[in-house]
C-alpha cells in the first residue's frame, strides 16, 4: 500500500474559500489543471443548487507549502469554485443572475450577488458549506488522483491527461505556445471548433506535428508523443521544431487559403498534409509561380471532391468505378476504426502522388560562387544598381537573383544582375520583371 498520500475530509463554507483565495492561498490554476470547460448555463444550475441547499459533490485540493506559507492547490472542483466567484464578481467577467426562490419571495426572481447584498442575504451563498477533501503527498500521486477522478462526467481528453502528467515538459510548453498562436486559424479553416481548443486538442495537434517533423514521417499518435515528452528533447532541439513546425503552418495557410473548402480540413487529413509540406521544405520542393499554385490548389479541391464522391457511393452500396478507386482507397484509411501509422502513411502517399509533380526543386547552391561573381562583374558595361543607377565597384557592389531564389531561381549567370546592397535587401523575394 502507498502511505506516502494522504488525504484529509472536513467541511469548508464558501466564505473560508474566499478568504483563502484573497491571501492568495487558494490556486485555481495549477499548471496541471486543464482549462475552464463549463457553460454559462452550468454554472447556473450551480448556483440554484446551493440556493435550493442540495449537496455537491466534494472537492479535492492539494495542500503544499511554498515560502513559509500553505498553498492549496485545486486538484478537483475548479468549475464549481469558478462559477460561485464569478456569480459574487470576485472573478472578473461573465457575471450572471440566477432565477431562484429565495425566503421571503413568492415566486422565483432574477437574483445576482449585488441583489443578496442588498436584501443582506449574503449568507444564503457564502454561508453554504462545502464537502472537502484535503490531499496531500508526492506529486506525482497528486497528478494520477487527478486524472482518476477526471476520468468521469467531463471526462479528459488524452490531450488533458497528457498536459497533467507532462505540465513541466518544455516540449509541451512549446507545443502550447505555438498551438495558441494558430487559434483563430484552426478555427477559420474549420481544422478545429472552439470546443475541441478548450479541451487542448490544438495542442495535441501541434505535438503531432512537431514530433512528425523530427521524425520526417508521420507517427503512432499516442504511443510517440508520451515517450517524447517523457524523456525530453534538448532546448535547441525543441528550438528547431518550433521553427520548422511555424514554417509548415505558414506555407499551408499560403497555399491553400481556402482549405475550409475541403475535406483537408478534418484533423486526420490536416495531420498528415502538414507532414507531407514539411517533407517537401526539407527536400527544398516549392511550387516556384501562381499559375502553379493555383494548379497545386485545384488538384487538391477535386482530389477531397473526388473523395467525398467515393464516400456518397459507398453508403448508397455502388460500385466505385476504376477511376475512382484512388479515392476509394483514401476513403478507407480515413474511416478505419483507428488512425493507425500504416493508415496514415497510405494517405500521404497517396497525397504525395497528387501534388509532388508541381513541386520544383530549389537549386542546392544558395549563393553566387565567387567565380560566377568574377564573370558578372567583369561581363558588365555600366556597373550600376539595376534600382537606383548609383555606380558600384567592385568592394560594394551585389548581385541579385533576379527570380528569387526562395521562388525557384537558380544561382546562374541569366538569372543574375547588379544591385547596391541597400535595394537588394529591400527586394527581398519580389520577382523583378527582366528587361
Amino acid at each position: 500500500m502507498n502511505t506516502d498520500l494522504n488525504h484529509h475530509p472536513y467541511t469548508k463554507r464558501i466564505h473560508d474559500l474566499i478568504n483563502l483565495y484573497e491571501k492568495g492561498q487558494l490556486n485555481l490554476n495549477p499548471d496541471f489543471q486543464r482549462d475552464s470547460v463549463w457553460t454559462t448555463k452550468d454554472r447556473k444550475k450551480l448556483i440554484d443548487s446551493i440556493f435550493k441547499n442540495y449537496p455537491l459533490p466534494a472537492i479535492f485540493l492539494y495542500r503544499r507549502e511554498e515560502n513559509g506559507n500553505l498553498i492549496y492547490d485545486v486538484i478537483d472542483g475548479k468549475q464549481r469554485i469558478e462559477s460561485i466567484f464569478k456569480f459574487m464578481g470576485i472573478l472578473r467577467g461573465d457575471r450572471f443572475t440566477v432565477k431562484a426562490l429565495l425566503d421571503g419571495s413568492p415566486e422565483p426572481i432574477e437574483v445576482d450577488w449585488n441583489y443578496l447584498k442588498r436584501k443582506n442575504k449574503q449568507f444564503e451563498l457564502i454561508g453554504y458549506p462545502l464537502y472537502t477533501i484535503e490531499v496531500d503527498g508526492d506529486l506525482s500521486d497528486i497528478i494520477d488522483v487527478f486524472v482518476r477522478i477526471n476520468s468521469t462526467g467531463k471526462a479528459l481528453t488524452s490531450a488533458e491527461k497528457r498536459h497533467a502528467n507532462y505540465y513541466n515538459s518544455s516540449f509541451l510548453k512549446t507545443a502550447n505556445t505555438i498551438a495558441c498562436r494558430y487559434e483563430d486559424y484552426f478555427i477559420r479553416a474549420g481544422i478545429l471548433s472552439k470546443s475541441q481548443i478548450s479541451r487542448m486538442k490544438h495542442v495535441e495537434l501541434i505535438c503531432e506535428i512537431m514530433l512528425s517533423i523530427g521524425q520526417e514521417d508521420v507517427i503512432n499518435k499516442k504511443a510517440a508523443l508520451d515517450r517524447i515528452m517523457g524523456k525530453g528533447l534538448t532546448h535547441s532541439q525543441i528550438s528547431k521544431l518550433k521553427d520548422k513546425t511555424i514554417k509548415v503552418l505558414n506555407r499551408i495557410r499560403s497555399l491553400f487559403p481556402r482549405l475550409i473548402e475541403t475535406r483537408l480540413k478534418q484533423l486526420s487529413d490536416f495531420y498528415v498534409l502538414s507532414v507531407l509540406i514539411a517533407m517537401y521544405e526539407n527536400e527544398g520542393l516549392i511550387l516556384t509561380d501562381k499559375k502553379r499554385n493555383k494548379l497545386a490548389w485545384d488538384l487538391l479541391k477535386e482530389f477531397s471532391n473526388g473523395v467525398d464522391r467515393a464516400r456518397i457511393k459507398q453508403k448508397r452500396a455502388e460500385g466505385v468505378d476504376e477511376a475512382d478507386s484512388i479515392y476509394r482507397e483514401y476513403l478507407l484509411t480515413v474511416i478505419s476504426s483507428t488512425d493507425e501509422i500504416s493508415q496514415r502513411r497510405k494517405r500521404m502517399n497517396i497525397l504525395d502522388g497528387v501534388l509532388r509533380n508541381l513541386f520544383a526543386s530549389k537549386d542546392k547552391q544558395r549563393s553566387f560562387s565567387p567565380e560566377q561573381r568574377r564573370l558578372i562583374w567583369n561581363s558588365t558595361d555600366e556597373r550600376r544598381c539595376e534600382e537606383c543607377g548609383e555606380t558600384l565597384t567592385w568592394e560594394d557592389f551585389t548581385i541579385d537573383h533576379i527570380d528569387p531564389h526562395s521562388k525557384g531561381g537558380r544561382s546562374e549567370i541569366n538569372n543574375s544582375s547588379l544591385m547596391c546592397r541597400k535595394h537588394n535587401s529591400a527586394k527581398g523575394n519580389r520577382i523583378k520583371k527582366r528587361k
